[in-house]
């Protein structure tokens, strides 16, 4: 596990279950078989190497007769599973009431489709694991959960005119994003606008960057790096990132003229 907080939950579930099995007579293999897993994912799971999937919990209360005391740690599994730096940036967007962002290399996170960020986490190198490249894909999906939220915050996008063309996944998996992109953008309270290749005028050429301004006042950025993710909360920071952020939302193309320009990419490109 990549942080402390998530691995003592694991352990913490790991021992509980192999305390319940012992306490039933049942061994690994046993205890397995009854719940439809192997012996070794049993393993990994009372030694915190594995992440047990809802079912396996439900599973194991019942087998093991717990009454919901198993089943009852879903959900600090499930939080556990997400990276902390999803989870400390989601606790954060549970708290805003306008969210802005600006993305120059892919379709912002908020934004993608589960098969556009399978295909992100999959290009990653050193290459993530099959289990990792599900653990972070859920835990993006897991964030849109901000979009239906009330009340409702302002969230908005400005989007690179290439992270449109560039057929990550593939063309089908770029023409189910597009036609995402168009859904979201038919909430009343989201608003994605395109920066097209040819503006010669740009207010942030130094990368991707968000903003986050929350229900008491405050407000954050949050910037993104090869190896490092940053919360930036110094005011005099934070309000030449507001500054940058009004700019090139004036120099965007208008949502309306996005959402149209949108449809023509997906005509050229998929």
């Amino acid at each position: 596990m990549e942080d402390e907080e998530a691995a003592a939950v694991l352990r913490t579930v790991g021992r509980q279950i192999k305390m319940w099995r012992e306490a039933a007579g049942l061994k690994q293999a046993e205890f397995g078989a009854a719940i439809g897993y192997g012996e070794e994912m049993v393993s990994s799971v009372e030694r915190a190497r594995r992440i047990p999937k809802p079912d396996f919990l439900d599973k194991a209360d019942e087998v093991l007769g717990a009454c919901g005391k198993i089943s009852a740690m879903k959900e600090d599994v499930e939080k556990a599973r997400y990276p902390k730096t999803v989870r400390d940036l989601t606790k954060l967007e549970d708290q805003a009431v306008e969210l802005g962002a600006y993305s120059a290399l892919h379709i912002h996170g908020l934004l993608q489709t589960p098969e556009y960020a399978q295909a992100l986490y999959a290009m990653r190198r050193p290459a993530f694991s099959e289990d990792e490249v599900d653990r972070h894909v859920a835990a993006r999906m897991a964030r849109k959960v901000v979009f239906d939220r009330a009340p409702r915050p302002l969230i908005t996008f400005v989007q690179e005119e290439m992270t449109l063309r560039r057929p990550l996944g593939g063309k089908m998996v770029l023409r189910r994003q597009l036609e995402h992109l168009l859904e979201v953008a038919g909430l009343r309270h989201v608003e994605i606008q395109v920066m097209p290749t040819r503006r010669d005028d740009h207010a942030a050429v130094m990368g991707s960057f968000r903003l986050l301004k929350l229900r008491d006042g405050k407000a954050l950025g949050h910037t993104e790096s090869q190896l490092y993710d940053r919360v930036i909360s110094d005011p005099s920071d934070v309000q030449i990132l507001d500054m940058r952020y009004g700019m090139i939302r004036a120099q965007a193309l208008s949502p309306r003229d996005s959402l149209a320009f949108i449809e023509k990419v997906m005509g050229e490109e998929t």
